[in-house]
């Protein structure tokens, strides 16, 4: 018998399934599949896809739920989190198109560690752990750029809690705002992914107000800018060289 959780995924995911797009037609070339495509014709691996669309703020991925497969962006942007102590939510990483939600679990665990919400209106592809098995265990090209992909995600986290053990509240938040322009870029001055004080909190592992405190004292040393949620970046080279020591650039 299912828990509740579980029936609350899988109705999730049935309400929100779309016409599939082709990953021939796809143009996030990063996309481990997209590059594997020649080599998993045999195994109709993009034939059993789904394409589930959520809508801005909708949680497709229940933290504790059955991992059942993983979830590509095909469009979009999410957040990836964990609850912490006393239920506190840690964000873990944001994703944009081409990147892969729910692979932590994969293989390895038979629930989801973490959990998944949609920052804006978001489309995924999704492939069950069978198929991706199946082309893993008889693809060695697939496997082995799945196995690079592992090693690289697992050297960001190192370099990623090294660097924040050592960081003060100010450097994390810093960090925290490099990390968004460095993944999502620039839009009309501002980052192009308005977040919540409370999530960049969220993500940089402090409070909500220390956050504001700090936004408060760069945008007086005219290091950013803000207008409501959205933020732009002024000085890139001094927010740079003031946490240079940590590597900021290592993180993604």
């Amino acid at each position: 018998m299912q828990s509740p959780t579980q029936n609350t995924t899988h109705t999730i995911i049935r309400k929100r399934v779309v016409l599939n797009t082709s990953c021939d037609a796809c143009e996030n070339h990063d996309c481990l599949i997209k590059k594997n495509l020649l080599t998993l014709e045999d195994f109709k691996i993009t034939e059993n896809k789904s394409n589930l669309r959520c809508k801005k703020g909708q949680q497709f991925i229940m933290e504790g739920a059955p991992v059942n497969g993983l979830f590509f962006v095909l469009k979009g942007k999410a957040k990836v989190f964990r609850t912490g102590i006393n239920g506190r939510e840690q964000i873990v990483r944001f994703a944009k198109e081409g990147e892969i939600i729910g692979h932590r679990g994969f293989g390895t665990e038979e629930y989801y560690s973490i959990g998944a919400i949609a920052l804006e209106d978001t489309t995924l592809c999704y492939f069950s752990k069978n198929s991706l098995q199946e082309a893993l265990l008889n693809n060695p090209k697939f496997a082995y750029d799945f196995m690079l992909f592992y090693a690289n995600e697992l050297n960001r986290s190192e370099s990623k809690v090294k660097s924040i053990s050592q960081m003060t509240v100010r450097e994390r938040v810093i960090d925290t705002l490099l990390y968004i322009n460095r993944k999502f870029g620039d839009l009309r001055g501002f980052l192009n992914l308005p977040l919540s004080r409370k999530e960049y909190a969220d993500y940089a592992g402090t409070t909500e107000e220390q956050v504001i405190r700090i936004f408060s004292a760069l945008k007086k040393e005219k290091l950013i800018a803000a207008n409501g949620k959205r933020i732009g970046i002024l000085n890139e080279k001094a927010l740079k060289q003031e946490i240079e020591e940590h590597h900021y650039y290592l993180g993604s």
